[in-house]
């Protein structure tokens, strides 16, 4: 409950204006059930017994301006709440976002990104049904419940007593389902999840799926999760549907013990029909509001579970974050320097090391390659330097300062990142490219678009540099991607630059533009170039050789090639493959 209690404290108080003037109109509104069942004995007594016809003009104006009364208020509080409510679950989401954005790659990696998304869309989804129930049924109802005991009060207090005496029973039943509910809430929720990382991985993976003749092996996938999912929404059917007839059950008993306590007390005088019929429609009216009270109580059950999961979220500390001591800097001057770096994933075994004792140093404007055959620790190696991991052991440092010591925003501001897998919004083409420097002018943005040799393809686009690229840039092709985040990586001119693999899976034309492409960006820049393709590495100032997480071997390609080592193995292998590639193809 406490998780709850904090969402309303945090995200409905700053609005706590809007929720007093709410509640001035469910007041109102509650005031007029009240006032409704106490009419019913003037009808009763003074028009249908006492024939008095001055009575009679005067009541149906009274009702017509109790019901006029009671619309506006009832719709000045539901507008209110539904907009508060909407702004909560807006603040809510965004602040989930914004956490999430601060996490590490290493926990977003880790992570499901359905999981994320449930989180964000379903278990607020169940915070916002809560917090329109809660505030719109509960509190109305209560004020309504408070304005139907008065009447009954006033019209028997003896009689009074005795209904009241089966809500305890009431109340027991309430609670008991209300738990049952939360439990139901807490499984429904993480099988959300789970069905929405099927469905991302079913439409990410499209390609895959159809080139294997899969998509009848993921709808049964899908099916199955589904299943799952329909048996605990019955189970949450169930429950919360048995409430209503359960406690109208126990209202009827007790209605009926009632009817014959009145009739009895009107047969022996002690009341006027009048006032009997509307003790009844005020114990009648005490039913709606006792049923939403009940069903605002399993709400609130599957919201507390719900918040749980949130704040789970929104209490994390970022894993890697600033220093106390952290220090600006926005320049590179002299050097980079990996110093007896090891390193190992936060939930790997503690002897299973992807880096062993790297230490290197790149002076400003040298070209390094690393090499070295698949999972032999290149990419995380790179990944260290803009502390998307941090080392476990040792220290990376530029320009004598440990990068644990600069802010995080300085140090990513000094690097570049063009990869295999690129990453493009589906935004227009403009705007990809700005992504690398957002107060950029227009004029900036085609340059770099040239320089990157991609203006010539963008331009003779329908829409040029507004055309839309799709979910992660689906409409170009792979060459024309790569050129545009090769663009938006010249537009923010960081002066280190790191090539992932930045050149694989091409064809031979759009390899050629993009290595021209490269060329410009590797001007006056310290570049890391990670590549599986040797002859990109060739021209490289110095060759790093990495095998099962250590450095085997350091040089220039010619130096390499005469030390006879791994280097010059895997240049053989590599180009004979090519040879036997090229065989095939001629024959």
């Amino acid at each position: 409950m406490k998780y709850y209690l904090r969402i309303l404290k945090e995200y409905l108080l700053p609005y706590w204006g809007l929720v007093v003037l709410a509640l001035l109109c469910s007041a109102v509104v509650a005031a007029t059930h009240g006032a409704t069942a106490w009419l019913v004995k003037p009808l009763m007594d003074k028009i249908f017994i006492a024939k008095d016809r001055k009575m009679l003009i005067i009541l149906p104006l009274i009702i017509v301006g109790l019901y006029f009364i009671k619309g506006i208020c009832r719709f000045l509080q539901n507008y209110i709440m539904k907009y508060v409510s909407n702004l909560m679950i807006m603040n809510i989401r965004v602040d989930l976002y914004s956490k999430l954005q601060s996490m590490s790659y290493s926990f977003l990696k880790s992570k499901r990104t359905g999981e994320f998304l449930s989180r964000i869309i379903n278990d607020v989804g169940v915070v916002k049904k809560a917090n329109v129930s809660l505030i719109r049924n509960f509190v109305r109802q209560v004020f309504t419940l408070i304005a139907l005991l008065f009447v009954l009060f006033k019209r028997d207090w003896q009689l009074t007593l005795i209904s009241l005496s089966v809500f305890p029973l009431m109340g027991v039943t309430i609670y008991k389902i209300g738990r049952t509910m939360k439990k139901i809430s807490k499984r429904k929720q993480k099988k959300m999840a789970t069905v929405s990382s099927v469905l991302i991985e079913g439409f990410s993976g499209a390609k895959v799926v159809k080139v294997f003749n899969a998509e009848e092996k993921e709808v049964e996938r899908f099916r199955k999760h589904m299943k799952k999912l329909l048996k605990l929404n019955m189970k949450g059917v169930f429950v919360k549907e048995i409430n209503a007839p359960l406690v109208e059950f126990m209202g009827a008993i007790a209605a009926a013990f009632i009817v014959y306590m009145g009739g009895d007390r009107v047969i022996k005088g002690v009341l006027t029909p009048g006032d009997f019929f509307s003790f009844m429609a005020a114990l009648m009216m005490m039913y709606d509001p006792i049923v939403k009270i009940s069903g605002v109580n399993a709400s609130v059950n599957s919201a507390i579970a719900a918040a749980e999961r949130i704040y789970a979220f929104l209490d994390m500390e970022p894993d890697i974050k600033d220093a106390p001591d952290a220090m600006e800097k926005k320049s590179f001057e002299r050097l980079i320097e990996y110093r007896d770096v090891w390193f190992r994933y936060p939930d790997a075994p503690f002897d299973q090391w992807v880096l062993k004792g790297i230490s290197f140093k790149v002076k400003k404007g040298e070209k390094v390659a690393i090499v070295g055959e698949s999972g032999v620790g290149k990419t995380t190696l790179v990944d260290l330097l803009p502390r998307l991991f941090d080392v476990t052991k040792g220290a990376i440092l530029i320009d004598g300062i440990d990068i644990r010591k600069i802010r995080i925003k300085d140090l990513r501001s000094l690097i570049s990142v063009v990869t295999q897998d690129v990453i493009l919004f589906n935004d227009t083409i403009f705007n990809n490219i700005l992504y690398g420097r957002p107060d950029a002018s227009e004029e900036e943005v085609i340059r770099a678009a040239k320089l990157a040799r991609a203006h010539d393809f963008i331009v003779e686009l329908p829409e040029g540099y507004d055309t839309v690229v799709g979910d992660m840039g689906v409409r170009l092709s792979g060459g024309q991607r790569q050129r545009i985040s090769v663009a938006r990586a010249i537009l923010k001119n960081a002066p280190i630059l790191i090539l992932d693999e930045a050149t694989s899976a091409l064809d031979v034309e759009s390899e050629r533009l993009l290595q021209e492409a490269l060329y410009t960006l590797m001007q006056n820049r310290t570049v890391f170039i990670i590549a599986h393709r040797l002859s990109t590495v060739m021209e490289a100032d110095r060759i790093i050789v990495m095998k099962d997480g250590r450095i085997v071997e350091e040089g220039s390609h010619q130096e390499l090639i005469k030390k006879e080592g791994l280097y010059k193995r895997l240049c053989e292998l590599q180009f004979a493959r090519y040879d036997r590639t090229a065989e095939l193809v001629g024959s």
